[in-house]
C-alpha cells in the first residue's frame, strides 16, 4: 500500500490524478481517509454520517474498473463528504434538526449524483447547523463542529462541517450550500477556499417537497485549492429541469480557463463596507489587496455607503423558511431548536408592505452593484469582519471593543450578495494574531464566475496557502 500520510495533504485535481494513472488505487485512498476520520472526527465532529462498508466496497469496485481500464471519470475515486441539508442516497438527511432525524431522501441530489457519475465516492455526511441558520456548526441531533485550526473556535457555518473536514484533510472535496455566507464564511475561518456562484449555476431541488422562491442560496463545494473548485464546478455546474431557474453549461472550461485572467484589471476594494473590523483582519486583508496591485492591476479604495440588507436578508429568509416547514411546526415545535423555531415562526409577523420595503431595499443594494460593475471588473472586501469565534456560539456583539450595530454585522460582507446573485469567493487573506486564518473576498458581475475563479487562482499562484494547514 502506498504511504497515504502526505497524499491526504494533496489537492483533489493531484488525487484523481493519481488514480487515474494507477500510481494509487482507490481503495488505498479511501483506507487512508477512514482511518484519518476515525482518528479526527472525535476532536472536530466533522462528519455525522459514515458509510464506512458502501464506500470501500465502491473503491474496491473501482479498482476493478480501473484495472480494466475502464473510464472511471475526472474525480475518479475521491472521497467526498456532502454537507447534511442536500440528500444523499441510503443516508438521512436531518438538515440538523430533530423533527427530520430519520427523513430518508428518494436518491442523490443532482450536485451529488453528478459527482458520483464523475466517480467521486461519499463517505459520509458532514455537520451543519439546523437548517443552516447560522454561522456556526451546533446542533441538537449531532453537537459542536469545531475548527482544526482551535477546537475551541467554530469552523464556521452553515457548512462548517465541510470546512472542518476539508481544512483537516480528512476529504479532499466536500459539499456545501450558500444562502448568506455559508460556504465563504467557513472557507474563511478555516483557511479552505470556498466560492459562491451565480444563483442557478448549480441546480437546487425542491426542499421537502416545496418549490423555492427565494433566490438566494447556491450550492458549491468546499476545496483546498481554486483548481480543485473548478474542476468541481465543471462537473456540477448546468441545468437541469428539477430546477427551472438553473443556468446552462457555461459551455466551457472552468479549470481550463484558470490561468485566463486579463491583465491590468480595475479591481474596487471596499474596506469596511462602514462597519468595524478586527484591527489585524484589517491588516492581513490589506496586505492580499497589495497582490493585486504587484500583479499589475489598478486598485481603487472606495467608501461609497452601502444599503443596510440585514434586515432584508432576514425578512426573505424567514418568510420561505416558515412556507416550508410550516406543516411540521406545530406536531414537533418542541423539538426543533428553539431559537431557531422563533426566529421561523416571527416571519408570520412580517406584513406585506413590509416584505415590499424589503424588496425595494433590496432592488437598492442591487443598484449599487449595477453602478460598481459598470466602473469595475472586480469588487474586494474582507470575507468576514473578525476571526472564528467560540464553538459553541454566539457570534461576537462587539469588535475592537465596539459594539456591533446589529448582530449580522459579524457576517455583513457576505449575505448582500446572495441578495443580489454576484457571484463571490473566499481566499485566505492571512492570519490574525492569534493565529487563525482570515480571507479577503472576491466578487465579480453576475454570471462571471470564470472571472471570480481565475482571480482567486491568480491570487493564489502569487500568495500560495496549501503548504500551510493546522497540525492536529
Amino acid at each position: 500500500m502506498a504511504d497515504m500520510s502526505e497524499l491526504v495533504w494533496k489537492p483533489a485535481h493531484e488525487l484523481a490524478a493519481l488514480i487515474r494513472k494507477r500510481k494509487i488505487k482507490p481503495s488505498e485512498l479511501m483506507a487512508a481517509t477512514l482511518e484519518r476520520i476515525e482518528a479526527l472526527n472525535p476532536k472536530l465532529n466533522a462528519f455525522c454520517m459514515i458509510r464506512e462498508d458502501r464506500a470501500m466496497d465502491e473503491a474496491l469496485a473501482m479498482d476493478k474498473a480501473i484495472a480494466r481500464r475502464k473510464n472511471v471519470g475526472p474525480l475518479a475515486g475521491l472521497p467526498l463528504g456532502v454537507k447534511d441539508l442536500e440528500d444523499t442516497e441510503g443516508l438521512p438527511t436531518t438538515y440538523g434538526s430533530k423533527p427530520f432525524q430519520h427523513h430518508m431522501p428518494p436518491g442523490d441530489s443532482v450536485q451529488v449524483a453528478r459527482l458520483k457519475a464523475a466517480g467521486a465516492i461519499v463517505v459520509g455526511k458532514t455537520n451543519a447547523p439546523e437548517f443552516g441558520a447560522t454561522a456556526y456548526t451546533k446542533n441538537l441531533i449531532f453537537g459542536v463542529t469545531r475548527n482544526p485550526w482551535n477546537p475551541e473556535r467554530t469552523p464556521g457555518g452553515s457548512s462548517g462541517g465541510s470546512s472542518a473536514a476539508i481544512a483537516s484533510a480528512m476529504v479532499p472535496l466536500a459539499t456545501g450550500s450558500d444562502g448568506g455566507g455559508s460556504i465563504r464564511i467557513p472557507a474563511c475561518y478555516t483557511g479552505c477556499y470556498g466560492f459562491k456562484g451565480t444563483f442557478g449555476r448549480v441546480p437546487v431541488e425542491a426542499s421537502l417537497g416545496m418549490q423555492q422562491w427565494n433566490d438566494t442560496s447556491v450550492h458549491g463545494a468546499l476545496t483546498r485549492t481554486v483548481r480543485d473548485t473548478a474542476m468541481f464546478m465543471d462537473i456540477a455546474a448546468g441545468y437541469h429541469p428539477v430546477d427551472p431557474t438553473s443556468l446552462p453549461h457555461p459551455g466551457f472550461s472552468y479549470e481550463a480557463c484558470l490561468k485566463k485572467l486579463p491583465k491590468k484589471l480595475r479591481i474596487a476594494f471596499h474596506p469596511d463596507f462602514g462597519q468595524i473590523v478586527q484591527s489585524d483582519v484589517a491588516r492581513e486583508v490589506a496586505k492580499a489587496v497589495a497582490v493585486f496591485k504587484d500583479l499589475g492591476h489598478k486598485v481603487t479604495v472606495i467608501s461609497d455607503p452601502i444599503p443596510d440588507t440585514g434586515g432584508v436578508w432576514m425578512r426573505v429568509g424567514a418568510t420561505q423558511a416558515l412556507a416550508s416547514l410550516y406543516e411540521w411546526i406545530e406536531p414537533h415545535r418542541e423539538a426543533f431548536g428553539r431559537s431557531f423555531i422563533s426566529g421561523v415562526v416571527a416571519a408570520e409577523r412580517i406584513t406585506w408592505p413590509a416584505y415590499g420595503r424589503a424588496y425595494r431595499r433590496r432592488q437598492e443594494f442591487s443598484d449599487w452593484c449595477r453602478h460598481v460593475f459598470e466602473k469595475f471588473d472586480l469588487l474586494l472586501t474582507p470575507t468576514l469582519p473578525t476571526e472564528a469565534f467560540a464553538a459553541k456560539g454566539p457570534p461576537p456583539n462587539q469588535i475592537n471593543g465596539k459594539p456591533l450595530k446589529n448582530p449580522l454585522g459579524a457576517v455583513v460582507f457576505t449575505y448582500p450578495f446572495n441578495l443580489s446573485g454576484h457571484p463571490a469567493a473566499s481566499v485566505r487573506a492571512g492570519f490574525t494574531d492569534s493565529g487563525m486564518p482570515c480571507g479577503l473576498q472576491i466578487v465579480a458581475e453576475r454570471y462571471r464566475d470564470d472571472l471570480v475563479m481565475q482571480a482567486s487562482y491568480a491570487y493564489e499562484q502569487a500568495r500560495p496557502w496549501n503548504n500551510k494547514w493546522p497540525e492536529i
